[in-house]
């Protein structure tokens, strides 16, 4: 996406409600029609000194506002898998290489949350899901988290581009550096496996039940952030199995930001919520709606663990 024009896209406060609950969502959890995809990697870690010689390339500015850059790289899809003008090939490659809207929406939602204390980011574990460019963890390494993991389906994806965002961000060079090697990591793999690398609350225990104390609480990330991972609906029960594993209980929180709708592949961001409504141990809260005119209305929503 081109940075002019998402500074161009306008935030909205909520203006809708779920007044039809009754209305279909076109949810088929199941087979897709077709031969089935071929099985996911495996999930791995990704060490920072992995760096792929196929590295991004110039730098481009993402401007979050008057006092904070982001710095980001670009690399071509055909050099690193082969395949070109193609966002999806279901099973190889999942889109990280693309700067997607979403992105962009979720750290600027960020950044009004902290100004207006409604986030305290500083000193958290935090985990973006579906990572790409790395943007959000990025700037949630800048505000002062104390740990960030980064995950994508593609191992190629986070030594071409994400690894290289990160150092030119994070490790500059300078008396005091932004972070340590040991408050970053990279994963990768299907969100179905990948929960065996990350840090993980108390598996055993169901936190779609009531039976919480009041003084019991669970390891896990504090933050997790996700932009653009909802486009799927085979995807969609993983996703979610994955955040409840990984949030942290009681007090975690999660960041998500996509399209309403992606045309053609069926997930959105409204469907993730119908799943969430149904599962009924998180609840959700809309922060932001983003339309520029031209391409699909994208949201930002926020949930917790009841």
């Amino acid at each position: 996406m081109d940075d002019t024009e998402a500074s161009k896209a306008t935030f909205h406060s909520p203006l809708f409600s779920f007044s039809n609950p009754s209305a279909s969502f076109g949810f088929g959890f199941g087979a897709a029609p077709g031969p089935p995809p071929p099985p996911p990697p495996p999930a791995v870690e990704v060490l920072l000194s992995e760096e792929s010689p196929v590295a991004a390339g110039d730098l481009e500015p993402v401007v979050v506002d008057d006092s904070l850059s982001i710095y980001k790289g670009r690399v071509n899809t055909c050099d690193v898998f082969g395949v070109k003008n193609s966002d999806l090939v279901p099973g190889k490659y999942e889109g990280g290489l693309k700067l997607w809207e979403g992105s962009l929406d979720l750290v600027k939602t960020l950044n009004s949350d902290i100004k207006d204390d409604r986030l305290l980011v500083q000193g958290k574990n935090v985990l973006e899901l579906g990572c790409g460019h790395g943007l959000p963890g990025i700037f949630a390494a800048l505000k002062g988290a104390g740990l960030v993991h980064f995950q994508d389906f593609n191992a190629e994806v986070l030594r071409c581009l994400t690894i290289p965002n990160v150092k030119v961000n994070l490790f500059k060079e300078s008396p005091q550096e932004t972070c340590t090697s040991r408050s970053v990591g990279f994963y990768a793999g299907d969100w179905s496996e990948i929960d065996k690398l990350l840090i993980c609350g108390d598996a055993v225990h169901d936190k779609t039940t009531n039976h919480h104390t009041e003084n019991e609480g669970y390891s896990g990330y504090d933050i997790i952030l996700m932009a653009e991972t909802v486009y799927a609906l085979d995807s969609l029960p993983s996703l979610y199995q994955l955040i409840k594993k990984c949030l942290r209980y009681p007090g975690g929180l999660v960041y998500m930001a996509g399209k309403k709708h992606y045309f053609g592949v069926g997930g959105g961001t409204r469907q993730f919520l119908r799943l969430v409504k149904e599962d009924g141990a998180m609840q959700s809260d809309l922060l932001a709606e983003v339309t520029d005119g031209s391409s699909n209305v994208r949201e930002v929503w926020k949930f917790s663990f009841k």
